[in-house]
């Protein structure tokens, strides 16, 4: 087999940033395979809200394979060690066929825990901790959190039950010695795309009303109509907190709008803190300015492959 077949490209960047198109486009010219590292596309039936863009595999050229999309039942809580786990698998398949590898997502804790290999265990729920930390405020769970030292995940805030886990999680294993599975050294090279600050604002608002005007409150109305609880929509944050508090009626429809569109500005900036620290902890990202055109970061792309 080709040892260039098996070297990954890695594409991440905020929301917003067009990385599945140049991971789709460059698939295309690699005989690539992408493997999603978004924490919520994982989930079935969350479409519009998580940015899929099914279409973008089949547009413009022969369909690309995708993995680790669609791979979970909405309400069910997913995890970085399941992540790492069916990572793996769909990566060993990838590397068998004999095509390139490329990883593409804005999940930080998802690519980093692929790419450096963290060593990861599953952590088990402890009833006695939950009933503990109902009892406090959401201020002080965030204190509490904050005691156990940086955050892995900055999405731990969206929700109290989100807290209340990482909580669960950070005193796990402060707990317990941690003899975990090994995680291969896998080669790759890490791409970026970012857009100016003015830009990357622009572009995730009108992301958010073409969602919106696709369905997007439809698709949430519909996961409230199969059964889900508010509690777990809302565990998920982003599109899917504030728009089931929109049809629980503690918002407008425009009020909705706004604090979802803050949410969101917040979160890209959020990941790309993340992606400075990967940078500070010794990973090479190079940069894409997301304003040229595709043909050219895909020049950039191959230039240094």
């Amino acid at each position: 087999m080709d040892n260039n077949s098996q070297h990954m490209v890695a594409l991440v960047g905020p929301t917003a940033s067009g990385k599945t198109s140049v991971a789709v486009a460059l698939a295309r010219e690699l005989n690539g395979e992408i493997l999603s590292a978004d924490s919520r596309q994982v989930y079935q039936g969350m479409n519009l809200g998580t940015g899929k863009d099914l279409q973008e595999y089949a547009h413009g050229g022969p369909p690309v394979p995708y993995h680790l999309i669609d791979i979970a039942p909405a309400g069910s809580r997913y995890n970085v060690f399941q992540y790492q786990h069916d990572f793996l698998s769909a990566y060993r398949a990838i590397e068998q066929r004999g095509a390139r590898p490329i990883l593409c997502g804005g999940s930080g804790l998802y690519v980093e825990a692929v790419l450096r290999g963290y060593r990861m265990m599953p952590v088990p729920e402890n009833p006695e901790l939950r009933q503990q930390l109902s009892t406090l405020s959401d201020d002080e769970l965030h204190q509490r959190l904050a005691a156990y030292g940086p955050l892995h995940n900055t999405t731990d805030l969206d929700s109290r039950k989100r807290t209340i886990r990482a909580i669960e999680i950070a005193d796990y294993h402060r707990s317990q010695p941690v003899s975990p599975k090994p995680f291969p050294v896998l080669q790759s090279t890490v791409f970026g795309i970012r857009y100016q600050r003015a830009t990357e604002m622009a572009r995730i608002r009108q992301r958010l009303q073409q969602r919106l005007d696709a369905g997007l409150i439809d698709e949430v109305r519909g996961l409230l109509s199969s059964g889900l609880a508010p509690a777990d929509l809302i565990y998920y944050g982003l599109e899917y907190k504030h728009i089931t508090e929109h049809l629980l009626g503690q918002t407008s429809g425009s009020e909705m709008f706004e604090r979802l569109y803050i949410a969101i500005r917040q979160f890209a900036k959020r990941q790309m803190t993340w992606f400075r620290g990967m940078e500070r902890r010794g990973m090479v990202i190079h940069w894409l300015e997301g304003e040229l055109p595709l043909e050219q970061k895909l020049e950039r792309i191959l230039a240094l492959l």
